[in-house]
């Protein structure tokens, strides 16, 4: 079952590359007492992701923390070291917190897989972005298949 707009973020542990390497981090501060945009790509380095999704957030960053947004999150079934390296070659910078869901268990949790074996990827995550705020899910947007439309900075920006 897909989360929806009233759940609950997962209480969990994801990795952040830092400066002095893989950190692990909790949903639970990422989230609580925080208004958060998180939005999710199939994977890092894919086309749609590396061209339009990440650059989009990392252009509009400033634009969705004017409205009271604490942090903006791109989460991907990649490992953090594929994650951190992403962020550089993206030039993310501080703008945005790039997290590693490298065995999708926050995308399962979040009922947002997407079975992607037969392609020789694996289960990665669906295409998505939702605003939480204290942790609740007050907005939320998944891209039908092959779709990149209702998740992008842009459509976030105008839900805010």
């Amino acid at each position: 079952m897909s989360v929806k707009v009233g759940d609950s973020i997962p209480s969990m542990k994801l990795m952040m590359g830092t400066a002095e390497g893989p950190k692990e981090v909790s949903t639970d501060d990422l989230f609580k007492g925080k208004k958060v945009v998180m939005f999710a790509v199939p994977g890092a380095f894919t086309p749609t992701c590396s061209a339009k999704h990440l650059p989009g957030f990392v252009q509009n960053a400033d634009a969705i923390k004017a409205k009271g947004v604490d942090s903006v999150v791109c989460v991907a079934v990649n490992d953090v070291f594929v994650m951190g390296a992403w962020g550089k070659d993206q030039g993310v910078g501080d703008k945005i917190v790039m997290l590693s869901d490298g065995s999708a268990a926050l995308t399962k949790a979040l009922g947002l897989e997407l079975d992607l074996t037969a392609r020789g990827l694996g289960v990665r995550s669906q295409r998505y972005a939702l605003v939480a705020e204290n942790g609740k899910v007050t907005h939320l947007a998944v891209e039908a298949p092959g779709g990149f439309e209702v998740s992008k900075a842009e459509s976030i920006l105008a839900a805010i």
